[in-house]
Formats: structure tokens, C-alpha cells, sequence
């Protein structure tokens, strides 16, 4: 890492990317640490996943998410700070009928970088979760659907 000012309105490297419908913008970057800006929009959510190598952060700037690890679900706020262990399941979901805007982050860095840039605009779930898998990102399969009586 470089010392050095990332502007508000800008991304390392001038990156952004859409990720399952969320704007992720990269921050700070090192081997140790990675850094993003997200804006997820209403009704969006990432599906329950594993970092088997890392551990992750949201910082809540504005908006309400819920986090759901397994049955628990946590909520958080403004100012919040939602810690996910590695191994450990998570969901994260913006249920609250408005925009929410945070700063994640992981340590350490991993692949997780290089799976942003693989998967911008990427909009097949299946592909998604192939393309996560290659980068030490493990989503859940769906939860069987109900039997119909």
C-alpha cells in the first residue's frame, strides 16, 4: 500500500462494480486488508455465504441491514459496526424500504478483490456462486423449497 488520498467520489484504480445489484467501491487495498464503500438499494441483499479465510466487517454509514448468521438475525443501524467471522455463515439483507450506504471491509485480503472484478454485472446465480467458489467464497445452496400438499 501506498500512502495516499482515495476522493470520496472515486475508487482505486478508478474501479467500481456491480455486484448482485449492489455498487461496490474499493477504498484501501493491501495484502493485509481490504476496504470498500457499498450503496445497497432497497430489497437487495448477498446470500448466505462463508469466508473460510477471512474475517469481515460492516460499518453502517446510513440505512438499516439485517445479518442473518444461520437463525440469528442482528439488525444494525447507523454508526453500527457487524462482525463476521471466518467460517462462520452470514447473510446480509436491506430490508428496510430504503437505500443503505457502509463501509466493509476483510482481513486479510485474500482473493476477494479479484472476485469483485470477475463478477461486475455478473447477473446468473449459478454463475456467481461457480465464479465465488474459485475465489475462496462459498455460498449456501438455497433452502429446500416446501413440500406441496
Amino acid at each position: 500500500m501506498k500512502n495516499a488520498v482515495t476522493k470520496a467520489n472515486r475508487g482505486l484504480n478508478d474501479h467500481s462494480w456491480n455486484v448482485v445489484g449492489q455498487t461496490y467501491v474499493p477504498k484501501l487495498y493491501s495484502e493485509e486488508t481490504f476496504v470498500w464503500h457499498a450503496a445497497l438499494p432497497a430489497d437487495s441483499f448477498v446470500p448466505p455465504h462463508i469466508h473460510p479465510h477471512q474475517d469481515e466487517w460492516i460499518y453502517v454509514l446510513e440505512g438499516d441491514l439485517e445479518v442473518e448468521f444461520g437463525s440469528e438475525l442482528h439488525k444494525a443501524g447507523p454508526g453500527d459496526t457487524i462482525k463476521m467471522p471466518r467460517g462462520e455463515a452470514h447473510g446480509i439483507f436491506n430490508r428496510s424500504g430504503k437505500p443503505a450506504n457502509c463501509i466493509f471491509g476483510v482481513a486479510p485480503s485474500r482473493k476477494l478483490y479479484e472476485l469483485f472484478i470477475e463478477l461486475d454485472g455478473v447477473t446468473d446465480p449459478a454463475e456467481l456462486v461457480r465464479i465465488s467458489a474459485l475465489y475462496e467464497v462459498d455460498f449456501l445452496p438455497p433452502p429446500d423449497a416446501p413440500e406441496q400438499g
